[in-house]
């Protein structure tokens, strides 16, 4: 029996050993920590969103940074919706939330651990923990694969390891081309006297823009002890993930807290005025933010919280809404998004045969996951491209 071996015990090392043919070859999957698909284990803070309700590929493409045009391929071969067959094919019902991240129904992402420790143990899959990984060496027909735990012979090589520098190396060394790693998916780190002492104050929808990149994105926005976060940040972080690496992580932001222009919140707040004059400022209930958040913008306008509605003057108006629509804050540095961290670059894509994820270098040689070039926003994209890529992998070595 020819003998495949998957470095890497994450979401695509364990998603492909779940669907290869266990009758035609022995599989092993060699993973560096104590402990398996550790990412899924945290994924969605401990829910793991396994996947995202878009069941078209060319929208879902648009969802990844890198790697939009080479997975338009692959998705059309296995998207989200096969992903849901599959778990409710081994009995695990997932729900599709308001925002469209797909969960597994028990809120747990030891779900689907269990169901993947289950699909490979029916199949006789052999796990090694805490067995690291050194170097790859081509043997005539075969690889050998050099570890901690001594050497093993492969027929076949299914690489899933993520992204850390040092497996890239390795890789690298066998002479795949490596596109340099940056961070994608991170915080902002903003001093500034408006968001100090409000963290937790969120807004559902929020515009934010990079005036030097031109660029914008909108959605769910929130402050924080060290500055912004939520997907509005987290969006325009991913896709100038490598524009925000080379301004090391220095520059400006336009904040829109309320996604309405100037004009049309002028209007709100004239009828406010017009409505209920004898209302002091800081009562004032005009647009859709938290009572703090609204005190915050006024104080920051150093408009007196007290001062009667009618006897606010045009110039305090304009210097409310100027802060509330077009607030300028001064980024310097990022944080880690929780621990769900992601990384734009690795195995640059052109050395990729799509049509079943091997190596155009390495005969026998298959990579998928992290490790490539090839990131989303935040919402599950991540992991369905873990699973249609392990599935293009198994489907070509089952002979499907």
């Amino acid at each position: 029996m020819k003998q495949i071996i998957i470095i890497g015990g994450g979401a695509a090392g364990f998603f492909c050993a779940s669907n290869l043919d266990e009758k035609k070859y022995n599989i092993t999957i060699l993973e560096q920590n104590s402990d398996v698909l550790q990412k899924v284990k945290i994924s969605g803070g401990g829910r793991c969103n396994v996947t995202h309700a878009c069941f078209d590929p060319r929208e879902l493409v648009q969802f990844y940074p890198r790697g939009h045009k080479e997975l338009l391929s692959v998705f059309t071969k296995f998207q989200p919706g096969d992903t849901m067959e599959w778990f409710d094919h081994r009995n695990v019902p997932l729900k599709i939330e308001n925002d469209n991240r797909t969960f597994p129904e028990s809120n747990s992402s030891q779900t689907i651990i269990n169901t993947f420790l289950n699909e490979i143990q029916n199949k006789n899959v052999e796990v090694k923990t805490k067995c690291s990984v050194k170097e790859i060496e081509k043997k005539d027909e075969k690889y050998l694969v050099m570890t901690s735990l001594g050497d093993f012979e492969a027929d076949y090589i299914i690489y899933t390891t993520g992204s850390s520098p040092k497996s890239l190396k390795i890789v690298e060394n066998l002479g795949h081309k490596i596109i340099d790693l940056v961070p994608s998916l991170f915080t902002f780190n903003i001093k500034d006297e408006l968001l100090q002492d409000i963290p937790g104050t969120s807004f559902e929808n929020a515009e934010i823009s990079i005036p030097s990149l031109k660029t914008e994105e909108s959605g769910p926005l929130l402050i924080t002890h060290w500055g912004l976060s939520g997907p509005a940040v987290l969006k325009i972080s991913a896709w100038e993930a490598l524009s925000l690496s080379k301004l090391k992580y220095n520059f400006e932001i336009e904040v829109n807290f309320i996604s309405r222009s100037i004009d049309e919140a002028e209007e709100s707040f004239q009828n406010f005025k017009q409505s209920n004059p004898k209302k002091t400022i800081g009562q004032a209930k005009i647009f859709d933010i938290t009572n703090r958040f609204w005190q915050k913008i006024v104080s920051v306008s150093k408009v007196d919280l007290n001062k009667q509605i009618s006897n606010i003057s045009g110039k305090e108006m304009q210097m409310i809404l100027e802060n509330l629509c077009r607030k300028k804050l001064k980024v310097s540095g990022k944080s880690t998004f929780k621990d769900e961290f992601v990384t734009a670059g690795g195995v640059d894509l052109k050395e990729i045969n799509f049509k079943n994820m091997s190596s155009k270098l390495l005969p026998n040689f298959y990579i998928a996951g992290e490790v490539l070039n090839i990131d989303a926003v935040t919402g599950g994209f991540n992991f369905q491209a873990c699973w249609s890529e392990a599935w293009l992998i198994a489907q070509d070595l089952n002979g499907l």
